[in-house]
């Protein structure tokens, strides 16, 4: 049970970046310098870790083997953000947030055909459900924006590289550990986007204290602790279990919108949120009739 509740752990974390974001972007970031405050700070935090720590860790046994993480930190982590963040700028956020969650199909879609993971019954319910309750708790009203061609591709990528990160860190889980891929997953995504951002214009702000301890707050919370935590349940799960496990993540940031910032919870947004938490029990239904074994994930060596 315990790796259940680590993925539902992490994602419950990243549910929490609203705070960051919204305190950074008080400051005059824009999303995605927000997203490369976000890996910097990442890979900085997991180098200390690493050098103090864990250096073995921090070693690749194959250079080439740095495949898995410009999967995991550029097709995942900087094409997913791209992604979201032109849907928003091209529809309303409430579709953006419904194409992001088709991740859980295209996890388990991807997991049967490269991971050989079972495609069940349960599977293929809880991903319509999980698909379902987005739909509710983002408060879908289709007058509130215009839906483009550019919109929909984009959103789907979205959703596509939120999935990719699972399915990369199926495949590294079997040479490394969480730790290892955590950090290079982000390092890999910091040298992409400091080209990109060039950060390096808004030093001034940059040195603000309260954009550094954003900044440190937003590198470690939801990002170092929350993909590490992932990832560790992640080693011991299937993958598309896990996706579709993740999408407790809306419900937090609902629940934080409305705890916090005084946002409105509907009734259509709670039965949003209980087809969410109704698809996670399904997938983890059969969990007591088979132990943690090989036949639950990929055997690491």
């Amino acid at each position: 049970m315990m790796p259940y509740l680590m993925i539902a752990a992490g994602a419950s974390l990243w549910g929490i970046i609203a705070l960051f974001v919204k305190g950074l972007g008080e400051y005059g970031f824009t999303p995605m310098e927000i997203v490369a405050i976000r890996v910097i700070v990442a890979a900085l935090v997991l180098l200390i870790i690493g050098a103090v720590r864990l250096r073995k860790k921090m070693k690749l046994k194959k250079w080439t083997d740095i495949r898995f993480f410009i999967g995991t930190g550029i097709f995942s982590v900087v094409f997913f953000n791209y992604c979201y963040f032109t849907t928003i700028g091209q529809m309303n956020i409430s579709i953006a947030v419904i194409l992001l969650y088709t991740s859980p199909a295209f996890v388990t879609i991807l997991s049967y055909l490269f991971l050989k993971e079972k495609l069940t019954l349960n599977k293929i319910i809880a991903v319509f459900g999980t698909i379902i309750g987005c739909v509710l708790i983002a408060g879908l009203t289709m007058g509130d924006g215009t839906i483009t061609f550019i919109g929909i591709i984009t959103g789907l990528g979205a959703g596509l590289g939120y999935a990719l990160y699972t399915i990369f860190s199926k495949f590294a889980l079997m040479k490394y550990e969480p730790y290892t891929i955590t950090l290079y997953t982000f390092v890999v995504a910091a040298i992409a986007l400091i080209p990109v951002t060039q950060l390096w214009n808004k030093y001034e702000n940059l040195l603000d204290v309260n954009v550094l301890l954003y900044s440190i707050g937003l590198g470690l919370i939801p990002t170092v602790l929350a993909y590490f935590i992932y990832t560790w349940g992640l080693e011991k799960i299937e993958g598309s279990k896990a996706a579709i496990i993740a999408t407790v993540e809306p419900v937090v940031a609902t629940m934080l919108g409305v705890l916090l910032y005084g946002e409105r919870l509907t009734f259509i947004q709670i039965i949003g949120a209980l087809f969410i938490l109704g698809s996670v029990i399904i997938v983890n239904m059969t969990f007591r009739k088979r132990s943690l074994s090989q036949h639950d994930g990929l055997k690491i060596e």
